[in-house]
């Protein structure tokens, strides 16, 4: 049988999440996945349905999501459906919704400088999401500073300038969910970084149970 996956994109249209959606499906499809695309929310309202699915792919920048539609999503990442998203599009989703960042393990900040050149370095060489990939690094893209959960398990950071190191990708669980998470991704055009497409996709993998 195959593996499901549900992406879900709207929200703010600069961090391209059309284009980020149009990027991935095929790639997870290349996996022997089903991909369903949704533009609402309202997806995350039938629980029979959610409980299918392998894997889940936020991409909505800020926005407003409902209660019912918050407890839809976060209980069947409890349930064991694999959680997987980049940027803006799941850890600066929905600001006042502080159960759905609990589950996210982070929250956007800021992104001092706005578009600049930075770098990530790998700090976990064994995981398989991060295996084997070198420190990459941006020409012009937004490095996230964030609200980060002390107990992720982080795999990659970032460093600001003057020092701050900063988690940059990191793994969490949230009840019998797999969370994956990376900060990178302002557009669809960060991800013509070999590494970091491989990252997420490795991360939606990972998610997903593999």
């Amino acid at each position: 049988m195959p593996r499901k996956a549900l992406m879900v994109w709207g929200g703010w249209a600069g961090h391209t999440p059309q284009q980020c959606a149009e990027l991935f499906a095929p790639l997870l499809q290349e996996r022997g996945f089903e991909v369903e695309v949704s533009q609402t929310l309202d997806s995350y309202l039938d629980a029979q349905k959610l409980s299918t699915l392998n894997l889940i792919v936020p991409l909505w920048t800020m926005g407003q999501i409902t209660p019912e539609q918050s407890k839809g999503l976060l209980d069947a990442v409890a349930g064991g459906v694999g959680i997987a998203g980049w940027h803006g599009g799941m850890c600066d989703s929905f600001r006042n919704d502080t159960d759905y960042q609990w589950m996210t393990g982070g929250q956007w900040v800021a992104h001092p400088g706005g578009l600049i050149e930075y770098s990530v370095q790998i700090v976990n060489h064994e995981h398989p999401i991060t295996r084997g990939i070198p420190e990459f690094g941006f020409k012009k893209s937004e490095q996230y500073y964030m609200h980060v959960d002390p107990s992720n398990n982080v795999l990659a950071t970032t460093t600001f300038p003057g020092g701050c190191v900063m988690p940059a990708v990191w793994t969490r669980m949230w009840g019998g969910g797999r969370v994956f998470y990376a900060s990178f991704g302002h557009t669809w055009e960060d991800f013509d970084v070999p590494e970091a497409r491989e990252i997420v996709l490795r991360g939606m993998l990972w998610a997903a149970g593999e």
